[in-house]
């Protein structure tokens, strides 16, 4: 049974960032965006160390002209309904940068990344008003529920392979998120 969740492309955005992936020899670059949020740093050092959730290659982080670090996007391995997905948390972008481009270029770069890496979908509580336009739609249109209560604009998915369809029940995070 193919998902309601379409899978989309999204375009590139209008301000340019430098992108690079979070890779095992830069294990603290994400600390730059999230050391004033401890328990979201902590979180990241967490998901860093587990095997089963961390994926080379699919969390971002970007830079300025500068080469200051902006903004990050990290996505994990979750299940729903036993199958894969990509949890997109945590994400962040510095105050003095919002709105000009840095946190939407971290969410599209990962998601296009995972998209070759073949995934099929991402799962992500957010903002409703900024993950719409990479494609999120609420998770519960493709059958995805949360164990915690969420609201449905807020917990979102979106499909990154059309010709799949996307896995249905509720998602498990990795141990990390202490859910």
């Amino acid at each position: 049974m193919s998902s309601p969740i379409a899978a989309t492309s999204t375009p590139s955005p209008a301000v340019e960032y430098v992108l690079t992936f979070v890779c095992e020899d830069r294990p603290g670059i994400v600390h730059a965006v999230t050391g004033a949020i401890v328990e979201e740093a902590d979180l990241v050092d967490a998901l860093r160390a587990d095997a089963s959730a961390w994926i080379e290659g699919l969390s971002t982080v970007a830079t300025d002209e500068n080469g200051r670090l902006v903004a990050h996007a990290l996505r994990t391995r979750a299940t729903v309904g036993g199958e894969p997905v990509l949890a997109l948390a945590p994400c962040a972008t510095l105050p003095d940068v919002q709105g000009r481009g840095a946190g939407s270029a971290v969410i599209r770069a990962g998601l296009e990344a995972a998209r070759g890496q073949g995934e099929n979908a991402v799962v992500v509580l957010g903002h409703p008003d900024f993950y719409p336009r990479f494609g999120f739609e609420p998770a519960s249109l493709a059958g995805i529920t949360s164990p915690f209560d969420a609201p449905d604009d807020a917990f979102l998915a979106v499909a990154l392979d059309s010709a799949r369809p996307v896995p249905r029940g509720e998602i498990s995070y990795p141990e990390a998120f202490g859910i």
